[in-house]
């Protein structure tokens, strides 16, 4: 696990952007033979970052290896029976401490679960396991924020919010949502989900997120391309 403490590692992201640094199979930026996403880390940490968030025990290993920075590691994978596919089962919790991921993110949602287990359940396995590992819940509605909290998760992240179908979609980020977990709960609440702009990451600090993650737009190129390509031909 990490050398650093975690509030070391609170400290350090206080405020900041994290870069969210993924690639995953049908991506332009994934390559089969090796792991390319350390490339976007290395820009991310010029630019400043303390934290890089990625998924798959391959990123995790080179991102750490090419920065030097503590990273948020998770791992996207798809199992019948499953909704959710953010790091799912303790088969990737393991994989991910083993990795040596500073922080460990798991979708905490209400999802269908294909092993039976209450999302409570789980967590608390989690937690239980792994008592001091720094874990990172993703998460869709202030309940399911709330109940993560409850049962020792360390981080909240909007993660999930309009990805789940009991959640409100949108086109931009979940200002009220981080604003309404922030006032509850007592960990940090990290703004995720569809930040596209640096206005809307400012937005996310003010309405009380405790840092900021931003993925698409700076580390995946077609969805940047297409935002561009579809406002030219829409007008």
């Amino acid at each position: 696990m990490s050398s650093m403490t975690k509030q070391e590692l609170f400290q350090q992201i206080k405020g900041k952007v994290i870069v969210s640094c993924q690639a995953v199979p049908g991506e332009p930026l994934y390559v089969e033979e090796r792991s390319i996403m350390y490339l976007m880390a290395r820009a991310a940490k010029q630019a400043g970052t303390p934290m890089i968030r990625t998924s798959s025990i391959r990123d995790v290993v080179a991102i750490k290896e090419e920065t030097g920075l503590p990273v948020i590691g998770l791992i996207k994978v798809q199992y019948d029976g499953f909704e959710s596919y953010i790091t799912p089962t303790m088969k990737e919790v393991d994989a991910l401490v083993e990795a040596g991921s500073d922080i460990i993110a798991l979708d905490c949602t209400d999802q269908k679960r294909g092993d039976g287990k209450s999302i409570s359940e789980f967590i608390t396995e989690v937690r239980t396991k792994y008592p001091d590992a720094v874990l990172m819940a993703d998460i869709s509605t202030y309940e399911e924020g709330v109940n993560a909290w409850k049962l020792g998760m360390d981080l909240v992240g909007t993660t999930m919010s309009g990805y789940t179908a009991h959640s409100v979609k949108s086109d931009g980020p979940d200002y009220e949502l981080v604003r309404k977990l922030s006032a509850t709960v007592d960990v940090p609440v990290i703004g995720e989900g569809r930040v596209h702009s640096p206005e809307q990451a400012v937005e996310m600090l003010d309405a009380g997120a405790y840092a900021v993650v931003v993925g698409g737009a700076i580390t995946r190129p077609l969805e940047i391309a297409q935002r561009f390509i579809k406002a030219v031909e829409g007008r």
